[in-house]
């Protein structure tokens, strides 16, 4: 590989390691040389998944923590620099949607149980502020360091039934454009902050959104489709090399950017 696309050795924490996402990124990031973090919230799984990444070959830790507990996110961050003595790499990408916070079809916002809203929005805008927080304090003392946000399309314009996960995610893109300008002027151009922000891809969070009990593919799923001009939904791993791009030397000038990797569904105009 290209050393200017490298991250090998570099200290990658991933939040959400456990998740869809999170678990092809930490693959893709150990395949890579990257040393990885895998931050889980359930020992057994996070076990399961340091496992397999392990025996990929890589260097390979996992921590049960809280993304939403700066003292859980702290301790985390003193036993990385004790072990590998940096971080490099933040990848904040624990979050999305919870159960109860996606309208049904027929149903109204003003339905909506008022704790879902602050579930998903917690989850998702705070989810990225405190590891940002305290991981980003220690690339402040570094002087160097990448850190990637997940945004979402649902951030570019309005969506049905996701009221709270849109918002969130906006205000994640936001949070990103801020702590590229704070972090470039307070502690130099080493330091980047950065977000991608997914199109469609069938998960287990969104498969009974998108696809029938049948398989076949739900209205929505038709109506994505219909206004992604490549006409399918990605794979999950196609977001691995452009996470890759912005963490390696060859984004060295790219700072307070939302990357959209979605067929070109947030540039049609449905016309």
């Amino acid at each position: 590989m290209n050393d200017l696309f490298s991250i090998k050795g570099k200290v990658a924490i991933i939040t959400g390691a456990c998740g869809v996402l999170g678990g092809s990124v930490a693959q893709s990031f150990v395949a890579s040389g990257a040393k990885v973090v895998a931050i889980g919230t359930k020992q057994e799984k996070l076990d399961a998944k340091v496992k397999e990444l392990s025996e990929l070959g890589g260097d390979v830790i996992g921590f049960v923590g809280n993304v939403l507990d700066i003292a859980s996110l702290e301790k985390i961050a003193a036993d990385v620099v004790t072990k590998w003595g940096r971080i490099d790499i933040l990848l904040n990408i624990a979050g999305g949607n919870i159960p109860g916070a996606t309208l049904m079809p027929d149903q109204s916002f003003f339905e909506m149980e008022i704790s879902k809203w602050d579930a998903v929005t917690n989850l998702n805008m705070n989810g990225t502020v405190y590891p940002s927080y305290v991981f980003g304090k220690v690339m402040a003392e570094q002087k160097t360091g990448s850190i990637i946000n997940i945004s979402s399309m649902a951030a570019m314009q309005s969506m049905t039934r996701v009221p709270g996960y849109s918002a969130a995610k906006a205000a994640v893109g936001n949070f990103t454009q801020w702590m590229a300008m704070e972090m470039a002027m307070k502690y130099g151009d080493g330091i980047r902050v950065n977000a991608i922000a997914p199109g469609f891809f069938i998960g287990e969070q969104n498969r009974a959104v998108l696809i029938n009990p049948d398989g076949s593919l739900t209205d929505r799923s038709l109506k994505v489709i219909a206004n992604t001009p490549m006409r399918r939904f990605g794979d999950i791993n196609e977001l691995n090399g452009a996470v890759q791009f912005l963490c390696s030397s060859a984004a060295s000038f790219i700072t307070g950017v939302v990357l959209p990797i979605d067929g070109g569904f947030s540039s049609f105009s449905g016309v």
